[in-house]
């Protein structure tokens, strides 16, 4: 669920990259935030009906400050532009309370933590959290180059620093990172977490099935999704259990659209099934899962699913609702 929406003034925006800007939120009349944990992130509701998701990359001990970072989109959906170009220094904004569907599990095992571009928001907290409680840990930080590398000298300057391994794609053949060989190298004895793009992530994840991983010690999260394709959809039906009333779901509606269409609202955020805000449990029906939350143990079970971009494989679907 999302809760409550709090009011949060921007106290600084300063450029962190290329591209990237990063925004240290406040409240107004100098209250603390609610806590959270590496891996969380919140809702910015940037302007009304454009809600997007910022990984928190900040102190979660310094209870005065958020701090987000934001990486342009020029192709994107309209959030990453608005927030670099519409949200100033001393402006108010909407956010939500604290969400983690991606925690650390073990903070007392070993990790390699792979970030991808601006997916290295939520690892940098963790790395940080990691050093602070004694966990040995591995990162490594894949950009384009080294205008592009967000947070550069805050992770060279601090207590970690020897632990991690910057990759440029532009840089020199010796320092590109052999993803099979470094899985290989911690397939038994690390959890692993990674974030980014779409393509890096379901790399690392289909080399990390391939080794041999199970999928308990894979911890991801993507920031954004490939475009769905609706080429193969088919109408299907909705049945809510709690009142028996069945809904036709087209092939060019989401169950989300479909539901609102009627009236019946389910929380969502992100609408593309990365940040798990809409979860549901299903109590009968196969879904036709295209989300990035779930596992593939979790997605076996057919119990839940994300109605912002899942479906169903058969005629009908009995939701918990």
């Amino acid at each position: 669920m999302q809760g409550e929406l709090r009011t949060v003034r921007v106290a600084r925006k300063t450029i962190e990259a290329t591209d990237v800007c990063a925004f240290e939120l406040v409240d107004p009349d100098g209250a603390a935030l609610p806590p959270f944990a590496a891996g969380a992130h919140i809702d910015v509701h940037i302007a009304p009906d454009l809600v997007r998701q910022y990984s928190l990359c900040g102190d979660p001990d310094d209870r005065a400050r958020y701090l987000i970072a934001v990486l342009r989109a020029p192709n994107g959906r309209g959030g990453s532009s608005a927030m670099h170009d519409a949200i100033h220094e001393g402006q108010e904004i909407r956010i939500g309370e604290p969400r983690n569907c991606f925690p650390l599990e073990r903070e007392t095992q070993p990790s390699l933590l792979l970030a991808g571009g601006i997916g290295v928001t939520p690892i940098l907290c963790m790395a940080e959290r990691l050093s602070r409680v004694g966990t040995g840990f591995e990162m490594h930080y894949l950009t384009r180059n080294r205008e592009r590398t967000a947070f550069y000298e805050r992770i060279a300057g601090s207590p970690f620093a020897a632990s991690v391994t910057f990759h440029h794609d532009d840089g020199p053949a010796g320092q590109r990172l052999d993803i099979p060989a470094l899985l290989e190298r911690h397939k038994g004895r690390s959890q692993l977490y990674l974030c980014g793009p779409e393509g890096f992530l379901s790399f690392v994840r289909d080399t990390a099935r391939e080794q041999g991983w199970p999928d308990k010690a894979v911890h991801f999260e993507y920031f954004s999704a490939a475009p769905a394709s609706a080429g193969d959809d088919h109408e299907f039906v909705v049945e809510l259990a709690s009142t028996g009333q069945r809904l036709p779901v087209p092939p060019h509606q989401s169950v989300v659209e479909a539901l609102a269409a009627h009236g019946i609202d389910i929380p969502v955020s992100c609408g593309q099934g990365v940040c798990g805000t809409c979860l549901t449990r299903v109590l009968a029906g196969e879904p036709d899962h295209r989300d990035y939350v779930l596992s593939a143990e979790e997605q076996a079970r057919n119990d839940q699913f994300l109605p912002c971009c899942s479906r169903a494989k058969g005629e009908l679907l009995v939701l918990d609702i």
